[in-house]
């Protein structure tokens, strides 16, 4: 494994993190705790030390298998979560975010993950009615006096203007991490967020990586996602586009014989801004593959350069 300075932290980042919408239930599988504990022990095996979760995956669902998974050496990981929802049902949530919420919120999550603090309490994707509360992030800068948080991050909305203009308040907050959508499919960061985040020392965390697995060449524009996961929202028309350009990224960009999924994650770190990707992994095999994506860091290995 590659490790990278993140935050101010004295502990560098796995360069690939994980990410676990999928263990809350919404990527069409339900998850036994044994099949968490695989994954988990897969990154102890393979060096990765940074798993991203949050409130309202699967309704703390996601939490409580990681912090049962991570329990017997909880000093040793990086743990991520974050707040501002709850869990309503597939892909549906309500909103908390006044500064009592979000404490109770921060409560509930320290139990869920069976531990004392967490590493980085991100802001989740919310808009700027809610980022733009001074209480908030009064409350949240006492919680990390008081020791509950190490380190408080903003999880960037998909929503262009929003993300564009909470990212350069971002440091004002006390933020010292920022995580983005950015993948070879999607570099609409490229042109505020992640300058920002160079500007501001920022720690950057790259997540849908792999861009809702596409970039992993398994869907074609053909492809149907079953009920129960999320992507069945796709409209054809983003499903069929999103395959064309793999299908493009594939002929003209992947040198041969490189796994197209360790390209495209290695294609995100070789921005000076990202200290880590979270891919999301169904199995040990999946978190695996996603591992050795740092052997091309590593090479220098040829990668895209437009």
């Amino acid at each position: 494994m590659k490790y990278r300075m993140f935050m101010d932290s004295q502990r560098p980042v796995s360069v690939i993190g994980l990410g676990t919408w999928q263990f809350g239930g919404e990527w069409g599988q339900d998850y036994t705790q044994q099949e968490v504990d695989e994954v988990v022990e897969a990154c102890r095996e393979t060096g990765i030390n940074l798993i991203d979760t949050a409130e309202c995956y699967g309704d703390g669902v996601s939490e409580r298998l990681v912090g049962n998974a991570v329990e017997q050496d909880r000093e040793k990981w990086i743990l991520a979560t974050k707040f501002g929802h709850g869990y309503k049902g597939l892909v549906d949530r309500y909103q908390l975010w006044s500064a009592e919420e979000v404490s109770q919120q921060l409560d509930q999550s320290l139990v869920n993950l069976k531990t004392g603090y967490i590493d980085l309490y991100q802001f989740h994707s919310g808009g700027s009615e809610y980022f733009d509360n001074d209480d908030l992030w009064t409350m949240l800068d006492k919680r990390k006096r008081d020791g509950d948080i190490r380190h408080i991050g903003v999880s960037l909305t998909s929503r262009s203007a929003i993300r564009d203009a909470q990212a350069p308040k971002a440091a004002a907050v006390g933020a010292e991490a920022v995580q983005v959508v950015y993948s070879r499919l999607d570099r609409e960061a490229e042109d505020i967020v992640l300058p920002v985040c160079i500007k501001d020392n920022l720690s950057v965390l790259a997540r849908v990586p792999l861009a809702s697995g596409f970039l992993t060449g398994k869907y074609g524009g053909d492809t149907t996602f079953p009920e129960g996961d999320y992507r069945s929202g796709f409209s054809r028309e983003k499903i069929k586009g999103m395959a064309a350009e793999v299908e493009r990224i594939k002929a003209d960009k992947v040198p041969e014989g490189t796994v197209l999924a360790a390209w495209a994650l290695a294609w995100c770190l070789k921005h000076e801004a990202v200290a880590c990707v979270i891919p999301g992994a169904r199995n040990p095999g999946q978190l695996r593959a996603n591992a050795a994506a740092v052997d091309l860091v590593e090479a220098g290995h040829p990668l895209d350069v437009d």
